[in-house]
């Protein structure tokens, strides 16, 4: 494993633009995102981190129950996986089958928008808003048990306070979970 510098965007800073693939065969692109929807979440995350695991029920739910007020999740690959095969472009589709999926999964191969947002462990939360400024970064919540009620929701309650107009009051946590593994 390498160590690589990251660019960390900060919060209150524009999230960096991005176009990658996604495994419905689909270039996606952050900024149709944010012309179609109030807000954004962009989630590191990759196929075979325990953490991610323990989520990924939490999240699918995170998704349907704010998508209809006009969120939507992306979850981003940025694990390298010229040295571990199950963080593959086809082992994506297939983690997304496997759970389900309700959001999109896209593959940062290049690693550039993963650096460029700052990610180094999964999953992070990244909460932009509709002029594509971040918001919150960090943990999902303060649980990473399979637990249905964390202390807390870091990053509902940052959707619900920016949907309703009000100050986010944790706009940052540290993210807890695998480390990211970078490119030679």
């Amino acid at each position: 494993m390498s160590v690589l510098k990251t660019m960390d965007t900060r919060i209150e800073k524009y999230a960096p633009d991005f176009e990658l693939p996604g495994i419905d065969s689909q270039v996606h692109h952050l900024r149709r995102y944010l012309e179609k929807f109030r807000a954004v979440g962009v989630i590191s995350m990759c196929n075979r981190c325990p953490y991610v695991g323990l989520y990924i029920d939490k999240l699918k739910k995170l998704q349907t129950e704010l998508g209809k007020q006009g969120f939507t999740l992306i979850g981003v690959n940025g694990n390298i996986a010229q040295n571990d095969p199950s963080e593959s472009f086809d082992n994506m589709k297939a983690f997304a089958r496997e759970y389900r999926l309700n959001f999109p999964y896209l593959w940062d191969s290049t690693q550039d928008v993963t650096r460029s947002f700052g990610a180094t462990k999964t999953p992070t939360a990244f909460l932009i808003d509709k002029d594509g400024v971040i918001r919150y970064r960090g943990q999902v919540d303060s649980n990473d048990q399979e637990q249905d009620t964390p202390e807390k929701s870091y990053l509902k309650n940052a959707v619900t306070c920016l949907f309703n107009g009000e100050e986010i009051g944790v706009t940052e946590t540290e993210a807890l979970g695998s480390s990211l593994v970078w490119r030679n």
